[in-house]
């Protein structure tokens, strides 16, 4: 029996990059799809549809959570979260679930998180947060850090790729480098040369996935 790949999905080709060389291209591979949770869905959703893998990960660099993750770190998703999916109110934010149209978060699958824990000791473990604007101040910061207690992590293509991947019926995990703190935006801070080798240097454990 044929074993399918798994495969990789990044946002730009920097991310995936940083995997490809130090992967076993039969047993896994990386795209990326572009920038944003309708480009990671879109892009996820067409690779699914003209190959056969068998389980999906999203991964990249993010921005942590302090005190939860910090710079340099690996964070594996136990949910994907999209976070700006709702609406405003006097009151505040209602999530898509308030409104009643659907759910803004999915679940990694169990026994993909189990593997990656298993093959990733070091990884922080928590939900990682989808948004199309990402966080630049400090009272956005805060104010996802009281909604959400057990997010480690934002990034921008999670959740869209775990909705294609979960219309396709395959196992998801979203796996994230933090590369910088969230809230006000110091690009000079940015540690992105050691968040692209965290990326790299889990290469040989991705190898091992069921």
């Amino acid at each position: 029996m044929t074993e399918y790949p798994l495969l990789i999905v990044t946002a730009v080709t920097a991310e995936a990059d940083a995997f490809r060389a130090r992967l076993d291209p039969g047993r896994t591979v990386v795209e990326a799809v572009g920038v944003g949770p309708a480009a990671a869905a879109a892009g996820t959703a067409r690779l699914l549809a003209t190959g056969h893998y068998r389980a999906v990960i999203s991964a990249g660099i993010a921005g942590g959570f302090p005190g939860r993750a910090p710079v340099g770190s690996l964070v594996i998703a136990t949910r994907s979260i999209a976070a700006d999916l709702g609406a405003e109110s006097p009151d505040g934010f209602l999530p898509i679930e308030e409104l009643g149209f659907g759910s803004s978060l999915l679940d990694t699958d169990p026994a993909l998180l189990k593997a990656l824990r298993t093959a990733l000791p070091e990884a922080i473990i928590g939900d990682v947060l989808t948004l199309a604007t990402v966080t630049g101040t400090a009272e956005t910061a805060e104010r996802l850090a009281t909604r959400f207690p057990e997010a480690a992590a934002e990034a921008m293509e999670g959740h869209g790729v775990a909705v294609a991947a979960s219309g396709a019926g395959l196992p998801f995990a979203e796996l994230r480098a933090i590369s910088n703190p969230i809230g006000p935006r110091d690009r000079a801070a940015w540690r992105l040369a050691d968040a692209f080798a965290a990326l790299g240097s889990t290469a040989p454990a991705l190898d091992t996935l069921p």
